[in-house]
């Protein structure tokens, strides 16, 4: 039997964290980077954020945008030292740091997610 390449998977994740990142982390820029430190919106205050992040469908998409943006990081990462710095010899050390570092992060977000009461 064959070996499947989980490079495949690997691109998809990629694809998915950049469309997750483009759309979703300019708009928490703006609102905490901007709107709410100037004054432009009144900003919401520490219960509300609190019970907005306690919510299931809060805690998914929170969850989504952080797991996501981080495997965008990884296959980012991996190709700029890969294929940009020339460091062709140490491609499953970069592989298992990277995406190791991903998955950790992500089971990081979910315990402090599922965490929060």
């Amino acid at each position: 039997m064959a070996k499947k390449p989980i490079e495949p998977f690997l691109w998809g994740l990629f694809s998915a964290g950049g469309v997750v990142a483009a759309l979703l982390i300019p708009v928490h820029l703006f609102l905490f980077g901007l709107a709410f430190p100037l004054g432009w919106l009144t900003p919401p205050g520490y219960e509300s954020l609190r019970a907005l992040a306690s919510h299931p469908l809060a805690r998914i998409y929170l969850f989504v945008l952080c797991s996501f943006s981080l495997f965008h990081w990884a296959h980012r990462f991996r190709y700029t030292l890969y294929d940009g710095l020339q460091i062709k010899h140490l491609n499953e050390v970069i592989t298992v740091f990277c995406y190791g570092g991903a998955l950790a992060g992500t089971a990081a977000a979910g315990y402090l997610l599922w965490g929060l009461r």
